[in-house]
């Protein structure tokens, strides 16, 4: 079977992450919170580094129960930067509670994930490109969705990041036109 570049001579982790969970359109809200913290903790680092800590991730962060992160305090965040396990960068680990309770606050009549995908009038952009090197590392949708997010409260949450954020999410499917898994194969 074909993949994508990026995952076609990858570790078997990064080829499991491509096959079964990048590119498909996720709307429960926990799910999305979790890959909201993931590329936040990827930012200066390889994708392969988060997959490998991810484990340890869920388990420090409840399995990304908004709720509880939510709820963390100082003391949580002194134990998570003792945590060799993990990516022990501070401002990542907070923005992880902060955004945490920015989700937990939302406007009463909405959701955060009803409100992100409005950004894409709730269905996923196809993108079909040839090569991995047509890619971009960010687009116009991801700078407006990393502007409104900044404006709630979001942390961490630059264009190149919320534009990984939206393909690990799959609003934006950037599936290669010859990959097995995109959407039309």
């Amino acid at each position: 079977m074909k993949r994508c570049d990026w995952a076609e001579h990858a570790t078997p982790l990064m080829q499991q992450y491509h096959d079964n969970e990048w590119g498909r359109p996720e709307h429960d809200q926990q799910k999305l919170f979790e890959l909201l913290c993931l590329e936040t903790y990827q930012a200066g680092l390889s994708w392969q580094t988060v997959l490998n800590k991810r484990a340890a991730f869920n388990e420090d962060f409840y399995n990304y129960d908004v709720a509880k992160v939510a709820a963390m305090t100082a003391t949580d965040m002194d134990r998570l930067l003792q945590d060799a396990r993990i990516i022990r960068h501070r401002q990542k680990l907070a923005a992880t509670i902060n955004n945490a309770q920015v989700i937990q606050n939302w406007p009463a009549g909405s959701t955060y994930s009803a409100w992100l995908w409005s950004f894409v009038d709730d269905k996923p952009i196809r993108q079909a490109w040839q090569s991995a090197a047509e890619i971009p590392t960010t687009n116009e949708l991801a700078k407006r969705v990393s502007k409104a997010m900044k404006a709630r409260g979001f942390k961490f949450v630059g264009p190149t990041t919320i534009y990984s954020y939206l393909q690990a999410a799959g609003l934006i499917n950037d599936h290669l036109a010859d990959c097995d898994w995109a959407p039309e194969n």
